[in-house]
């Protein structure tokens, strides 16, 4: 399995707290049949994200952890005023490795009216969007049909894992499972910050994918997406979104 989204990088964000937290955040990873893990940083208000610096980060978290786990740097990328102008300036400092896929993370307390030109915007740098999470924001979870248009826009979706197991609570996990029925999850990442809580795990949540929309969908969303996002490819399983 291939986890696109995950805060394993030491003493950057809100993520692994220690080195020692990170290698075995990165063990636990392994443990689960992760294979390939995106380290993914945050770029907001509160975190500078300096793409030199956490790249150096990275290949010592590389030399630690040995060979079976691949690891790639990324970004979960606030979209904010500022930050959009910064990614259309400078579109690979915050993709997924060298490709050309942006997780983009939405405020809790604000969904900008404009999002769709938002998106477009960013195509028309070649970036394709990807939605981190959008079943856990409450503005969302009040306008989900929103979630849907999006996606039928071309903006991917990734759900995290543990709110298909019940983990954010009912509301996230009612959502997730809407957005699932209604083809609009491409992909799901664990969103893992430490080794106690969110963990990285994507096994469970892929159980009960399978047992929600099928064998095929949820190795896509595990396996075929995310292994084709960390490749730069177009996704290999990417049905219409079904709108209500």
């Amino acid at each position: 399995m291939i986890d696109i989204h995950c805060h394993l990088l030491p003493e950057v964000d809100d993520g692994a707290r220690s080195w020692d937290m990170a290698v075995e955040m990165c063990r636990m990873a392994m443990a689960d049949g992760i294979t390939h893990a995106v380290a993914t940083p945050h770029a907001n208000d509160r975190y500078a994200y300096d793409r030199g610096y956490l790249s150096g980060l990275l290949a010592q978290l590389q030399e630690k952890v040995g060979p079976d786990l691949r690891l790639s740097l990324g970004c979960d990328f606030h979209l904010s005023f500022e930050n959009l102008e910064r990614v259309l300036e400078q579109p690979h400092t915050y993709t997924i490795g060298e490709t050309n896929y942006l997780l983009i993370e939405l405020s809790n307390f604000s969904v900008p009216t404009h999002l769709s030109e938002c998106f477009t915007r960013l195509g028309d740098r070649g970036l394709t969007p990807i939605l981190t999470h959008p079943e856990r924001n409450p503005i969302l979870q009040q306008t989900p049909q929103r979630i849907l248009e999006w996606a039928e826009q071309g903006c991917l979706m990734q759900v995290t894992a543990s709110s298909l197991t019940g983990f954010w609570g009912e509301r996230p996990e009612i959502i997730a499972r809407w957005l699932l029925d209604r083809s609009a999850v491409h992909i799901l990442a664990s969103d893992a910050h430490d080794t106690k809580r969110r963990i990285p795990n994507l096994s469970a949540a892929r159980l009960v994918a399978a047992r929600l929309a099928g064998g095929e969908y949820a190795d896509a969303l595990v396996e075929g997406n995310p292994g084709a996002i960390v490749k730069g490819m177009p996704i290999p399983y990417c049905p219409r979104p079904v709108l209500d």
